[in-house]
């Protein structure tokens, strides 16, 4: 690892962290498939929190270097559309929202969808661990580390922020108020 703080052994660092990617990827199946409908909003608010404070302790360590320009073959790229579409099904009803494009560069809104995002973090994760399971450590660490910074952290960060709102309004809003009562029949059903 170029550049690594003295004492920082990238094996350790991949093994603290693959756990978590796989505990994060086993709730997000858990939920899309409907194991535990009433507890799917904190089920994912957890396990989505947990993994971006893992990930942030990558994206803050200095950039991990492959020995080589190539990143290995591990496998095909495991197919994560059926996962979204199992969240979408979940999360009907409070999946879409409109967000800030990029806060930094400009005040643009978009719209994006909690389903997707989690599915894009589960996407990277699931690609590192292919890695991580194949013997290629430095890769995996390279690879969670580089979608951190560009893809997973962001969106998985978008849907802590979402999550949260959502968990906050199912508790503490009126319940007469139409939007919460939209929410909670989509949460039962």
């Amino acid at each position: 690892m170029a550049g690594s703080t003295p004492g920082t052994d990238v094996r350790e660092v991949a093994a603290a962290f693959a756990p978590q990617a796989e505990r994060f990827l086993q709730t997000c199946v858990d939920v899309a498939t409907g194991v535990a409908p009433e507890a799917a909003i904190p089920l994912l608010l957890l396990a989505t929190s947990d993994v971006l404070g893992a990930g942030a302790r990558l994206g803050a360590m200095v950039d991990v270097v492959p020995p080589t320009r190539s990143e290995p073959d591990d496998g095909e790229e495991t197919d994560v559309d059926p996962l979204r579409i199992g969240l979408a099904l979940v999360l009907e009803g409070i999946d879409g929202y409109t967000e800030v494009v990029d806060p930094v560069l400009s005040d643009a809104t978009g719209d994006a969808e909690l389903s997707a995002d989690l599915a894009t973090v589960a996407a990277a994760l699931g690609q590192g661990l292919q890695h991580y399971e194949a013997g290629h450590v430095v890769e995996a660490l390279w690879w969670w580390q580089f979608s951190y910074l560009t893809s997973w952290g962001d969106r998985g960060a978008s849907a802590v922020r979402v999550l949260a709102l959502i968990l906050g309004h199912l508790r503490t809003d009126v319940l007469d108020d139409p939007v919460v009562q939209a929410e909670l029949e989509a949460l039962e059903d």
